[in-house]
């Protein structure tokens, strides 16, 4: 099966994901999946799905994440990379034990819980992305309680997988995100 067009994976989350906040979630790590692409000459359509989906069954299924979509995507005919990707992100957590093996995989760990300190910061600082400051988001992915459930050390490992330095990492998040309502 093809990967389904923009259109039809908005309607497919849509009916999976009922929270707010996880489908702008959704839209955060799939824009910044899709910007890799183009940075790194990537399929931007295949990785823009992959960060969209990433957490496709979390609103129904938060104790089996990503288990459930790893059944779907099989069933959709998804490529083994996307499902690849999807369940190395999930390392540790659920009792999932497999390590990124692909760019894609590293990415999609980069940019997860890092749209989590963006989009916090947004809601404390109600400003475009493209008017946030580098620094103003290094200061708060480095304090601890600042969205103290995201697991920084997640974001270190999958920038060091993806080859990027954390400074280049949230400066390409900002050009990224600058597309994002």
């Amino acid at each position: 099966m093809d990967l389904p067009g923009r259109e039809e994976a908005q309607t497919l989350l849509e009916k999976h994901v009922q929270d707010e906040y996880q489908r702008y979630h959704a839209l955060m790590v799939g824009t910044a999946m899709a910007g890799y692409a183009r940075l790194l000459e990537e399929d931007e359509d295949l990785w823009f799905l992959t960060g969209y989906f990433h957490d496709i069954d979390f609103d129904e299924h938060p104790d089996k994440h990503p288990g459930e979509s790893l059944k779907w995507f099989k069933e959709w005919g998804y490529p083994e990379e996307l499902i690849h990707a999807v369940e190395a992100h999930a390392y540790g957590y659920n009792g999932f034990t497999t390590l990124p093996k692909t760019k894609l995989a590293a990415a999609l760990i980069a940019c997860d819980e890092i749209s989590g300190i963006f989009y916090a910061y947004r809601k404390l600082n109600p400003i475009p992305f493209a008017q946030m400051k580098a620094s103003s988001i290094k200061k708060r992915l480095n304090e601890k309680a600042f969205a103290a459930n995201i697991d920084r050390e997640t974001i270190y490992s999958g920038c060091k997988a993806l080859g990027v330095s954390v400074d280049d990492h949230v400066l390409n998040l900002i050009h990224f995100f600058s597309t994002l309502p």
